[in-house]
């Protein structure tokens, strides 16, 4: 494991050349540390070695902007386009339909896969810099508490040579991110977090 500060003008380098062999990074979003990986299937099962996370719980993907999304092929009803255009970047996840250019080993069985930007200026520099969707999720344990510094997922994942961790402070901490399946004629949310349910209404009817 190697850790190292986002002001250190090697890390954004350093992270991207370590995703695209294959690594894992740790990095900060507006809510918790995350574990990001490029869509490769020896890294998308790293994550979920590391995590303990149950094989039929797809990764979240993120993205840096609203034209990578429709680059990857997601498809928004205009009640998801007005929640993305409302609250991206921001801690929104949104469940949509299987985009066209998911790969087929990813989560075979999924029909729906979330989505997110996030609105964290270090996080966004490092999903730009990859240049196409990341697979991220918290950094945790499965079913433990998320880590909201550097420091903790060092010490939780002590031991895992492959993971870099990019130290840009601690999060704000918080709820992590309100996950809405918008795939649907109406929105559920699956995941209570800081954007409430009657909030979600009433932006998905402006858009409908």
């Amino acid at each position: 494991m190697r850790i190292l500060p986002a002001s250190d003008p090697a890390c954004l380098p350093e992270a991207l050349h370590h995703i695209r062999h294959g690594g894992i990074v740790a990095l900060p979003t507006e809510t918790v540390y995350g574990l990001a990986a490029a869509l490769m299937p020896s890294a998308v099962d790293r994550i979920y070695i590391l995590k303990g996370r149950p094989a039929d719980k797809a990764l979240p993907w993120q993205v840096d902007t609203w034209e990578r999304a429709l680059a990857a092929g997601f498809a928004f009803s205009p009640g998801a386009l007005s929640l993305a255009r409302q609250f991206w970047p921001g801690p929104l996840t949104l469940l949509l339909p299987r985009p066209s250019q998911c790969p087929a080993w990813f989560a075979p069985e999924a029909s729906l896969v979330a989505l997110r930007i996030p609105r964290h200026s270090f996080a966004l520099d490092v999903l730009r810099a990859a240049g196409g969707p990341l697979a991220v999720t918290s950094a945790n344990r499965s079913g433990e508490s998320e880590c909201r510094d550097a420091g903790a997922v060092a010490r939780i994942f002590a031991g895992a040579e492959d993971l870099l961790v990019l130290d840009a402070g601690p999060s704000p901490g918080g709820a992590a991110s309100t996950v809405v399946d918008a795939s649907g004629p109406e929105p559920r949310v699956t995941r209570d977090g800081p954007i409430g349910l009657e909030e979600i209404l009433r932006v998905w009817e402006e858009g409908g």
